[in-house]
C-alpha cells in the first residue's frame, strides 16, 4: 500500500475558507460518487474550496493512491481514503 503521503504541501491556515480540499478518484467508483457528495456538501457548509483528480490520467496520483480511492486531501496531505466521514472532515477544516 502506497501509505499516506502528501500529494502537495501547503502551510496550515486557520480559517476554512483558505483551504483546499483534494478528492482523488477515478469515473464507475461507487465510493468515489459517495465521496463527492460528502466533499462537496461540507465545502460548500464551510466555504472551502474543492478539487477533483482522476487516477486514470495522472501516472503519479495512480501509484500513490490507486489501493486506497477515494481518497482526500486537506492542503495537500492525506486526510481519509475509502470512505468520508463529513464530521471528520468539517472537524480537519477547522469548521
Amino acid at each position: 500500500m502506497g501509505g499516506m503521503r502528501p500529494l502537495l504541501r501547503r502551510a496550515s491556515r486557520k480559517s476554512p475558507q483558505d483551504r483546499v480540499v483534494t478528492l482523488i478518484g477515478k469515473p464507475g467508483c461507487h465510493l468515489c460518487d459517495a465521496a463527492r457528495e460528502v466533499v462537496a456538501a461540507v465545502c460548500e457548509e464551510t466555504g472551502a474550496a474543492w478539487e477533483e483528480r482522476d487516477i486514470t490520467v495522472d501516472a503519479e496520483l495512480h501509484r500513490l493512491y490507486w489501493e486506497q480511492i477515494p481518497v482526500v486531501l486537506v492542503d495537500g496531505e492525506q486526510h481519509d481514503f475509502w470512505r468520508v466521514d463529513a464530521g471528520r472532515l468539517r472537524s480537519a477544516l477547522g469548521a
